[in-house]
């Protein structure tokens, strides 16, 4: 049975893997026993992922990334380029912590920038934008732009990555699409466009 997802050739995708259609494997990477990734996937070069990590479908990995056991990422979330996930709160090399995994949710069409640093067991909110470098220590509310060392909310942004401004009453418009978005007691929510 032909597979229908495209893996390189210099990839290792071990046995006991789920992977969905349309998902693309590039080189070097690495992919455990017991991950599941969804469909239309891209992991990009150089990446790992553990046994146990789940992936939702259109999930975009730039290279160098390690998404260790523990981490579970929803739909269309896209990891920067050497972002970095960790596991364990308390690593040392002569107590191992295997099986102690710590776990980090990262919720739908979040994006991680850059080089950025997510210290386990934080909830990264859905549409959250962690900016590139940022240090993640405490969870992450849906829609917030943050940034730094420690990561500090600056912001809101739009499902299109544009940066909200609300204004008196609490209201923001998306400029790519014209979605409104509402701001009340530091909870953002928005209406769709039918």
């Amino acid at each position: 049975m032909e597979k229908e997802f495209f893996c390189h050739e210099t990839a290792i995708v071990e046995d006991g893997c789920t992977i969905g259609k349309g998902t693309r494997i590039w080189h070097f990477s690495h992919v455990m026993p017991g991950a599941v990734i969804g469909e239309n996937c891209n992991i990009g070069q150089n990446v790992f992922i553990g046994a146990g990590v789940v992936l939702g479908n259109n999930v975009k990995i730039q290279n160098n990334v390690s998404v260790y056991s523990g981490v579970s990422c929803e739909d269309d979330v896209f990891l920067g380029p050497s972002m970095v996930f960790t596991n364990v709160i308390n690593p040392r090399s002569a107590f191992p912590k295997r099986g102690e995994f710590t776990p980090t949710y990262v919720r739908k069409g979040a994006t991680i920038g850059a080089n950025a640093t997510i210290i386990c067991g934080n909830e990264l909110g859905a549409y959250a934008f962690i900016g590139a470098g940022s240090v993640v220590t405490k969870p992450v509310l849906a829609y917030a732009l943050v940034m730094g060392n420690p990561a500090r909310q600056v912001g809101w942004m739009s499902e299109a990555g544009h940066q909200l401004i609300f204004n008196e009453t609490g209201t923001a418009t998306c400029p790519e699409t014209k979605e409104k978005y509402h701001l009340r007691n530091g909870i953002v929510t928005h209406s769709k466009i039918s």
